[in-house]
């Protein structure tokens, strides 16, 4: 089995798309024009999507409030640096950035909805087949 999409409930699915497609390279799949305003959004490299919508508008988890490692999602990035100055300019905010030992460069965010993002360099990528194999 794949997995398809992550879904959120957030308070402005259609600013988040828009921004998501305008920053972090997403495409809109699909989208509905009233409530629940859901948006299905894909990432660049066409292997995941993200579902976001506004239902109940009145349970919107308080996303600024969770740690990191509790919920983020992690973009690959060729240079978080130039990236992190780019979504900052775009409204994010910064919480690390973290350069390990082993030559990976991590760069911890939250979008202008206080959800948690990452911008990933790994010295070794998590995406390719080698490494997909020997997890």
């Amino acid at each position: 089995m794949k997995l398809e999409h992550v879904a959120l409930n957030v308070s402005d699915p259609v600013a988040m798309a828009d921004w998501y497609h305008r920053h972090l390279g997403m495409t809109i799949v699909t989208s509905m024009d009233e409530e629940p305003f859901a948006h299905f959004i894909r990432d660049s490299g066409g292997r995941m999507m993200l579902e976001i919508y506004k239902k109940p508008p009145d349970n919107i988890p308080n996303y600024g409030e969770m740690h990191p490692l509790l919920l983020h999602f992690a973009f690959v990035s060729e240079d978080p640096e130039t990236d992190r100055e780019r979504l900052l300019k775009a409204g994010a905010s910064l919480i690390t950035d973290e350069k390990a030992p082993g030559g990976s460069h991590i760069v911890t965010m939250r979008d202008p909805w206080e959800l948690c993002i990452q911008l990933c360099k790994r010295k070794t990528s998590l995406l390719c087949e080698k490494s997909i194999q020997q997890i």
